[in-house]
């Protein structure tokens, strides 16, 4: 997505909140803006029968507080942050399933979708590792990780959507990626 479109949708993304103090059935489009990008990280983070309820959750807690919504912040980056304080409170249970697919090899966020062969026969072999991995960061490390590579998010955003300085964030990633690297197996590429 182009840098100006994107500019334009979180344009259009504030004016959609406004318009819909007075016309509340408006606030639908940025559920099909921005649910399911939302949905997928969430599912990935916390399994499919959680991702349902917290993503309506957090449409349902941004729609009740769009009047504090003040346009400084993207849309994006307040919804993603609603998501994310809601997700802090399901850190037992990520931690959990996370150490299930360690024990086991089966991804409970799995949804049956065929993906490319090759990705999910690296991820099928690296999966457990990098289960067991995920689950010994701390809840940050591992929300900041994710947010990352799942939540396809950028450090700029990451940072606006915690409301942290960009710099903290980097670092904070690198650490963790440096934590990653160290609990999991290193490839042998001998050629």
């Amino acid at each position: 997505m182009a840098m100006v479109s994107h500019a334009r949708d979180e344009r259009d993304d504030s004016r959609i909140v406004a318009a819909s103090l007075e016309t509340p059935e408006v606030f639908g489009e940025l559920f099909h803006r921005h649910a399911p990008r939302l949905h997928a990280y969430v599912k990935r983070r916390l399994g499919l029968p959680l991702a349902d309820d917290l993503v309506a959750e957090t449409f349902t807690t941004a729609f009740r507080q769009r009047g504090k919504f003040d346009g400084r912040a993207e849309f994006g980056a307040w919804l993603w942050g609603i998501a994310s304080n809601l997700i802090a409170k399901h850190h037992r249970q990520e931690t959990r399933m996370y150490r299930a697919f360690a024990r086991t090899g089966v991804d409970p966020a799995e949804d049956g979708v065929a993906d490319l062969a090759s990705d999910r026969a690296s991820a099928a072999a690296l999966g457990p590792h990098l289960a067991r991995a995920l689950a010994s960061l701390s809840a940050q490390e591992r929300h900041l990780v994710l947010l990352l590579a799942w939540g396809d998010m950028s450090y700029a955003e990451i940072a606006a959507t915690l409301g942290l300085p960009l710099g903290t964030v980097k670092a904070k990633i690198h650490r963790a990626r440096t934590k990653l690297r160290k609990a999991l197996p290193q490839e042998n590429n001998d050629g």
